[in-house]
């Protein structure tokens, strides 16, 4: 599968799509698959971006 969130970069605008209680979230670092988000809800969160695709947000 190929890496659906090499486009991230620090400072965009995500959501979880399995957890939209974390609210919208900032890129903090996205290095090698491993993305860090600080959520308004739920802090800075490491993600395996192998295994979750994040949803970029643009209305914000």
């Amino acid at each position: 599968m190929d890496d659906l969130n090499a486009f991230l970069e620090p400072g965009m605008l995500v959501q979880h799509p399995e957890q939209p209680d974390w609210g919208t979230g900032q890129v903090q670092s996205n290095i090698g698959g491993k993305i860090t988000v600080n959520f308004r809800e739920a802090g800075k969160v490491v993600i395996n971006g192998s295994r979750v695709v994040l949803i970029p947000v643009f209305d914000q």
